[in-house]
């Protein structure tokens, strides 16, 4: 059985998918998910560069100091996350070590849900 046989982990029948982006899975251009029966809003919406995930970390922290971090996110209208977030940035840029890559802060809010 070949990897086109087998059903991809989002659960497409085998062999969906397979053709190259703009085609469809004979590769003609087309009725095919990125062919010409898209509007330029839904193309442009797919051929975005996808997010990079954010890390997660537990931290421990004395209970003063996260009170303390809390109550000052609040003052800025932030969630202790943002807040230690935006400390962290901001401290890493002051010392010269923030990386030229580093992408923008999350948006405020709750992240968009995953589409299946």
């Amino acid at each position: 059985m070949t990897d086109a046989d087998e059903p991809s982990e989002r659960g497409e029948p085998p062999g969906a998918g397979a053709g190259p982006a703009g085609c469809d899975s004979d590769g003609e251009e087309g009725a095919g998910p990125f062919g010409t029966d898209t509007t330029p809003a839904e193309s442009a919406a797919r051929t975005r560069a996808p997010r990079r995930q954010r890390k997660q970390v537990l931290l421990r922290l004395d209970p003063a100091v996260h009170d303390a971090l809390a109550r000052w996110a609040a003052g800025e209208l932030r969630s202790t996350n943002a807040q230690i977030d935006y400390l962290l940035r901001q401290a890493l840029r002051d010392a010269g070590r923030l990386p030229g890559d580093t992408g923008p802060p999350a948006k405020r809010g709750r992240p968009p849900r995953e589409r299946e």
